[in-house]
């Protein structure tokens, strides 16, 4: 064993990823009585992090969604989770193990859960960031209730953004859909199901230059791509759904991924390495939900806990059945 595999810390899962799904993952691994540790290499609790209120999620009304994820994180380490923020940059197969490079030095797991998540694709004008959560939104069906009665804009043009505008439309007196483009890359049902919604416009050859709004949005400034005309829409909120892409980097070339870059999975959140697994937004077929995502925590957690049992005989752990109550 090299100097550098001796200094190294073991644990039994080592979850790179604090949203939803890597905080689920970690309270079911150290509840197994699995040395756990968690990375991340931001804010716990990832997207829902940004939201100002989660609605959705069974059995919590309303929350925000920051408090959620600390109260997530408390719980998982009730139970002996450790936390630590860096960023990991490789994954690399060392005997039966695993080696996880890190900003902060190397670890050593039996099992590694990936939950890095997806960072949806930004317009990158003014204002959009800074008011991310009160008004801009990249998630209709987590936020679209809230503009009830209320004229939003929706960006993009593919498929997501004729569904999640179809969605918000049931909340909305009115949607305006802007792309940048004279005619939509949507599929030719979901353009049909759009233009036949009395409650959906659309301005064509058109960006948003900026966000409009003092902690709350009220409007966006407009281009036309074409005359370069500038105008202001007044709106609630604005929804952009231009595409996101999975925190996959450190996986390239190491599991099979789809054409967008997520890994395949199988039901068991099992990527095709062994003691490797994703969960959450970062898989293929992702839901994108918060509680898919603490779902898909759980099965990696579960079937982490049945590997180590396996591989590792000598390990201490309850039996499966303790772990999945």
């Amino acid at each position: 064993m090299t100097a550098a595999e001796t200094a190294a810390r073991e644990y039994d899962v080592v979850i790179i990823g604090g949203g939803p799904a890597g905080l689920a993952g970690g309270l079911y691994a150290a509840r197994g009585r699995h040395r756990t540790l968690l990375l991340e290499k931001g804010v716990i609790g990832g997207q829902i992090a940004l939201t100002e209120l989660v609605e959705n999620y069974p059995g919590v009304p309303t929350v925000n969604g920051f408090d959620l994820a600390q109260t997530m994180l408390k719980q998982s380490e009730s139970y002996g989770m450790e936390t630590e923020y860096t960023a990991v940059s490789a994954l690399e197969r060392t005997g039966d193990k695993w080696r996880v490079k890190t900003d902060a030095g190397d670890m050593i797991a039996k099992t590694v859960i990936v939950t890095s998540g997806a960072e949806y694709n930004r317009i990158g004008v003014e204002g959009e960031e800074r008011l991310t959560g009160k008004g801009v939104s990249y998630c209709a069906t987590c936020d679209a209730a809230f503009f009830k009665g209320q004229d939003v804009a929706v960006v993009g043009g593919g498929d997501a953004a004729m569904d999640e505008g179809i969605f918000t439309s049931r909340y909305a007196d009115n949607v305006t859909v802007i792309h940048r483009r004279e005619k939509l890359r949507a599929s030719a049902i979901l353009q049909e199901r759009a233009f036949a919604n009395p409650k959906m416009d659309f301005k064509w050859n058109t960006v948003v230059e900026e966000v409009l709004g003092d902690g709350q949005v009220h409007a966006v400034r407009l281009r036309d791509v074409v005359t370069g005309a500038e105008s202001e829409l007044p709106v609630g909120a604005v929804f952009i759904f231009i595409g996101q892409h999975p925190n996959t980097d450190f996986l390239k070339g190491l599991v099979k991924m789809d054409p967008g870059g997520h890994a395949i999975v199988d039901e068991w959140m099992r990527t095709d390495k062994p003691g490797l697994f994703a969960a959450g937004d970062v898989r293929q077929n992702s839901a994108r939900q918060v509680a898919t995502s603490v779902g898909d925590g759980v099965t990696a957690a579960i079937a982490a806990d049945h590997y180590i049992s396996d591989k590792f005989t000598h390990a201490t752990v309850q039996p499966a059945s303790a772990v999945a109550d």
